[in-house]
């Protein structure tokens, strides 16, 4: 069976682990290249990755600078979700890039089990 869909769950924020948040997000394009529906799941300390002033900052040697990379998977079509009680917890609803929707668990579980495959960073 061929997986028509990506779900890449990002558990590190841009200050803890600029390196793998890069990387999840190259990943993210990667899937989107190869025309399969991708979300990015932001959750626990990810959310951050979701705040411009965390993604803004960043920019891993060797790799084009996260801004860029979260900006191109919205502008490619890619879907950017974020653990709503994640927000919540942490207080930062007011400070998430316009285009973030928050979700529950059973939005991505409902998600990933149609036809899915994740990955997580």
């Amino acid at each position: 069976m061929t997986r028509e869909r990506f779900l890449v769950n990002l558990t590190r924020s841009p200050e803890q682990d600029p390196d793998r948040v890069t990387v999840a997000f190259v990943m993210a394009r990667s899937a989107l290249s190869l025309e399969k529906e991708t979300v990015v799941l932001l959750s626990t300390d990810g959310v951050w990755a979701a705040v411009p002033a965390q993604y803004n900052v960043v920019h891993e040697s060797g790799f084009p600078p996260l801004r860029d990379l979260i900006l191109g998977f919205l502008e490619d079509g890619g879907q950017l979700w974020a653990c709503a009680p994640c927000v919540n917890k942490r207080g930062i609803a007011d400070q998430l890039h316009p285009d973030v929707q928050l979700v529950g668990a059973v939005t991505a579980l409902a998600w990933v089990s149609n036809n899915g495959v994740s990955l997580s960073f």
